[in-house]
């Protein structure tokens, strides 16, 4: 299966959510994550630590490497333009749309839902990221409305847990993190999101 991560908008867990979700979909079979932005933000993760379970490779070596894998992920860059969105839908299983509950990041997720519907594929479906714990609204308010404009989501969202920094800085993924016992339910919140979204993934795929 390829899936693959967009946002016309930085900022949004797009490489977060593509390493936790290689690492989720791993334990299912070999998985490849394709880091095809400019920042190179997953390999450089990858580098910090003893390494991920799952193989990280520039976008240039997909040709080479993906026949071996049962899965592969893409981390795009930074703003796609709509010849390079409908490059992705076409060459993709499924696209994931990262998207914080907050102001101005919206701007961006409308224009990218705007382009991909232009191109009448669903083929993909938005992820909620760094969603704030109640009593604050905003992810409530964004998923209600999304619902209401018929945009397909994922079931959870990604709550806004600092836990995520602590696993870039340790060069792993939550679920590998050494935590205190008092950050330990946390970890385990986050790495359950992601499982989470790795289930519907697989479905999406059948």
């Amino acid at each position: 299966m390829i899936i693959a991560f967009a946002n016309n908008k930085g900022g949004v867990g797009k490489t977060t959510s593509a390493v936790h979700l290689a690492a989720c979909l791993q334990l299912t079979g070999p998985t490849l994550l394709l880091d095809g932005d400019d920042t190179r933000n997953a390999t450089a993760w990858s580098q910090k630590g003893d390494g991920f379970p799952f193989k990280v490779a520039s976008i240039e070596q997909a040709a080479k490497l993906s026949r071996n894998y049962e899965h592969t992920i893409i981390d795009t860059g930074q703003r796609p333009s709509e010849d390079e969105l409908k490059a992705l839908m076409e060459g993709c299983d499924l696209l994931i749309i990262p998207a914080v509950p907050a102001g101005l990041d919206n701007d961006g997720l409308s224009l990218t839902i705007n382009t991909l519907r232009k191109m009448k594929n669903d083929a993909f479906r938005v992820l909620l990221t760094k969603v704030p714990p109640p009593p604050e609204p905003q992810g409530r308010e964004l998923r209600a409305a999304l619902l209401a404009e018929g945009v397909p989501l994922f079931s959870v969202d990604i709550p806004r847990l600092n836990i995520f920094d602590k696993a870039v800085e340790a060069g792993t993924t939550v679920n590998k993190l050494i935590v205190p016992k008092k950050d330990a339910p946390r970890a385990a919140r986050a790495w359950g999101a992601y499982q989470t979204v790795a289930k519907e993934v697989l479905s999406h795929g059948k």
